[in-house]
């Protein structure tokens, strides 16, 4: 016998059958364990599961959203939106009906609590139909999730309440003209005089900052402890519909309707208690709030890959060429067969992530890889597509010509792949590239 096959059939044992004897029935069920204690990615044989059955409450979720893309917000109108843009304003009301903005908004406050799990779910189905709109919401879900986690019980009882019932929209301000991928390096200014800062920048890839009540702005505050970059910085909330704020839209060309904008700041005012979270320590604020920022990207592409995917099988199943359906050839049977797998690997991937931050574990390793995986199949997915769909596949009136479009902004946004890379790579233990 081989090295090699003693090492695969030590492999099957140690690995795969349980240690009663009987291999596991049915693919992948459960996994049973929690990461060791010295490096993040072990597993020892105790801790609660992982499981892949299907919960009632998901499923039900991924049914109302569906039904509601199907009843009230189907393709003509979401295409609208697309060339206009722009997300009507009272769409968010009714989207509050359902439970949309508030998911993450605790119950005390009008909202669901739900967690990072249920939030990937919602976000996977809602990128299915329109991924303007997952960026959006996403971006909701986040600036709840800072509230939630670091904002005043003035701030909560105020904002949150008004955020879940779709009355409140708030915006991120954090990527500048001179620095994306290096935040740390912002040169917006808030200085506070008298009972009220005085913010002053420029921000750039603002999404929702048009339709926004307030900017979530990150900036320096405090100048004098920036010997460390990341001391000194401030989040203030900065209302937007005042004369010290300038918004102008970007002409994007994928997610269009997320309404991403450039935004100028000359002496905007906010309150003096406008500072969520502790003041000097904004950029630990956000830390926080940074793994379910990827992990429900890495959902909004999983959602672009099925849509995609759905739309190149029932094309190929439909089109003939030569007396056949075009799906009986190779050439495209391949390239859908890739893409099929690649969907069930990000979900799984997304889903490992979401779920050991809903249990609260260390996932930042796992919430980068899915950002990552899952933005660039979603690239090679509506690109394979596309192919299948053919001329079809390229005039606007075809769903496939948005996904493709929307697809390309994930290895670039809200962070780029290089720099994701950069990141998993220093947890792999090797030097820091930057």
């Amino acid at each position: 016998m081989t090295f090699m096959a003693r090492t695969c059939i030590y492999t099957v044992y140690r690995y795969i059958i349980p240690k009663n004897g009987t291999a596991c029935q049915g693919g992948f069920g459960r996994i049973e364990g929690k990461r060791n204690g010295n490096d993040g990615t072990g597993i020892s044989a105790s801790g609660p599961a992982m499981n892949f059955e299907s919960v009632s409450e998901h499923e039900a979720l991924r049914d109302s959203v569906r039904d509601f893309f199907n009843r009230e917000l189907q393709e003509p109108k979401i295409r609208a939106m697309d060339r206009s843009r722009c997300i009507p304003r009272d769409l968010w009301k009714r989207l509050a009906q359902l439970g949309w903005p508030g998911l993450s908004v605790p119950t005390e406050y009008g909202g669901s609590g739900a967690d990072v799990m249920t939030g990937a779910i919602l976000c996977e189905e809602i990128a299915r139909f329109f991924p303007s709109l997952a960026t959006d919401w996403l971006l909701i879900s986040m600036t709840a999730r800072v509230l939630r986690e670091s904002g005043t019980e003035k701030q909560q009882s105020e904002l949150l309440p008004r955020l879940a019932a779709g009355e409140f929209l708030m915006s991120f301000g954090m990527t500048e003209p001179g620095g994306g991928t290096d935040v740390l390096g912002l040169k917006t200014r808030a200085t506070l005089v008298g009972d009220e800062w005085l913010v002053r920048g420029q921000k750039l890839y603002t999404s929702l900052a048009d339709d926004a009540d307030a900017i979530l702005v990150l900036c320096r505050t405090d100048p004098a402890e920036g010997a460390k970059r990341s001391r000194g910085l401030s989040l203030v909330l900065t209302p937007r519909h005042q004369e010290g704020v300038q918004v102008r839209r970007l002409e994007l060309m994928g997610q269009r309707a997320a309404c991403t904008c450039e935004v100028f700041l000359d002496d905007a005012r906010a309150p003096a208690d406008a500072v969520v979270g502790e003041r000097g320590r904004g950029w630990h604020t956000l830390l926080r709030s940074l793994d379910e920022e990827r992990i429900l990207c890495a959902a909004m592409y999983v959602g672009i890959t099925a849509a995609a995917l759905d739309l190149a099988l029932q094309y190929a199943k439909d089109r003939t060429a030569f007396g056949r359906p075009i799906g009986a050839y190779q050439a495209l049977q391949h390239p859908l067969a890739d893409t099929a797998s690649e969907l069930e690997q990000i979900r799984l991937l997304t889903a490992k992530a979401a779920w050991l931050q809903s249990n609260g574990r260390e996932c930042a390793m796992e919430a980068a890889m899915a950002k990552l995986a899952a933005s660039e199949v979603a690239v090679r997915a509506t690109d394979r597509c596309m192919r299948v769909l053919g001329g079809f596949g390229m005039v606007e009136e075809s769903p496939m010509e948005r996904l493709f479009r929307d697809a390309r902004l994930g290895p670039f946004s809200p962070i780029s792949n290089e720099m994701v890379r950069n990141f998993i790579g220093e947890r792999l233990g090797l030097p820091r590239s930057y």
